[in-house]
């Protein structure tokens, strides 16, 4: 069995809790270690793995065949770059870039190196996600007519993190938490035609956007992104509104609560949601009203991992594309652009 030795540029938050765990269980892959600048932990949860000091040390180590770049989103592009250069794939979070003319770039980059690139888009396989996926794939709305979908928090304090509170390219909740929720969108309906947006700044003293909303417009269905960090009490996170009737739900994946405990992916309930978070169904089916919670899609954030090692053992398609990330980072300059211009922006016109 090939072993994909791997390691990480970081490991705060995303390298301990979302990237190292199923990198660690995964049979795959090898976890070498990060590059750590300040504080070294990763030998503390990981004896055998090394501490990189620099990031020359650890793209110099010709063991390491895979680079996950979970750093800022600054500097995903010069990273992405710099790895693939040094002749390793790499895996790169999202926001995958700060610009589409960057995202293109690291595209035609690992064409001419022949390098693998796949962008870290986790919540494609959270439960909310695929049980979204599962209701429009049996019909049961009929013609979706309005969507909404929202990713709010009750943040009301500037946060300690520099790079996601100080002004500059990829900062603000649009390139933070935007990526989530339009990759979500185009898994479930593709790329919209047009995008009209509203960002802001709502926090006192606030360097960055804080909320924003962006309708998504398709030839007979419109698409609601919302978040915000003014919002003690939340609304349903997930809305599908059909010509035979709506389904409801509120956020309730499970793996990340799990993952900040400390738990490790593998147990049997992995993923499994809780009855309470399930989604509410009313619709017609076969000409009767149903009006009940259904069961939750089962959410394996590992799934991304194993889509990656098959894609590089089998030439299968990587989890998530250059192209539907760029298609990500062109929507989000076309919510900009519309709000810098205060007009519906085309798709086309990026």
């Amino acid at each position: 069995m090939l072993t994909i030795n791997t390691a990480l540029l970081s490991f705060g938050m995303s390298g301990k809790v979302f990237h190292a765990p199923f990198i660690a269980v995964h049979k795959g892959f090898h976890l070498m270690g990060s590059w750590e600048r300040s504080q070294k932990n990763i030998q503390q949860i990981y004896p055998n793995t090394t501490s990189y000091p620099t990031l020359e040390s650890l793209l110099d180590d010709k063991k390491v065949q895979l680079v996950i770049v979970n750093t800022p989103n600054q500097t995903h592009y010069h990273y992405a770059k710099a790895a693939m250069l040094a002749g390793k794939d790499v895996i790169v979070e999202k926001a995958f870039t700060t610009t589409v003319q960057e995202a293109i770039e690291l595209k035609q980059l690992a064409k001419k190196l022949h390098r693998n690139i796949s962008v870290y888009q986790n919540r494609r396989f959270d439960s909310d996600c695929r049980t979204l996926q599962a209701v429009l794939k049996q019909g049961l709305l009929g013609e979706i007519v309005d969507a909404e979908f929202r990713y709010d928090r009750y943040k009301p304090v500037i946060g300690p993190k520099q790079h996601k509170e100080t002004a500059g390219a990829g900062a603000g909740l649009l390139n933070d938490l935007g990526p989530h929720l339009i990759d979500q969108t185009i898994t479930l309906f593709g790329m919209p035609q047009q995008v009209f947006a509203d960002i802001r700044i709502t926090r006192p003293h606030s360097q960055v956007d804080d909320s924003f909303e962006l309708l998504l417009y398709y030839p007979t269905m419109r698409v609601r992104l919302k978040s915000g960090m003014f919002v003690r009490e939340a609304t349903p996170a997930n809305v599908l509104q059909g010509t035979k009737g709506s389904f409801i739900k509120n956020r309730g994946d499970v793996q990340e609560t799990k993952l900040l405990d400390g738990l490790k992916p593998g147990s049997e309930d992995w993923g499994v949601e809780t009855a309470a978070t399930y989604g509410l169904l009313h619709t017609e089916i076969e000409g009767i009203i149903f009006k009940d919670k259904i069961p939750s899609a089962v959410g394996n954030y590992l799934d991304f991992y194993e889509e990656y090692y098959q894609a590089v053992n089998t030439g299968s398609p990587m989890p998530v594309t250059c192209d539907e990330a760029i298609d990500i980072m062109k929507i989000i300059e076309a919510a900009i652009k519309s709000n810098d211009e205060k007009r519906v922006v085309s798709v086309s016109e990026l």
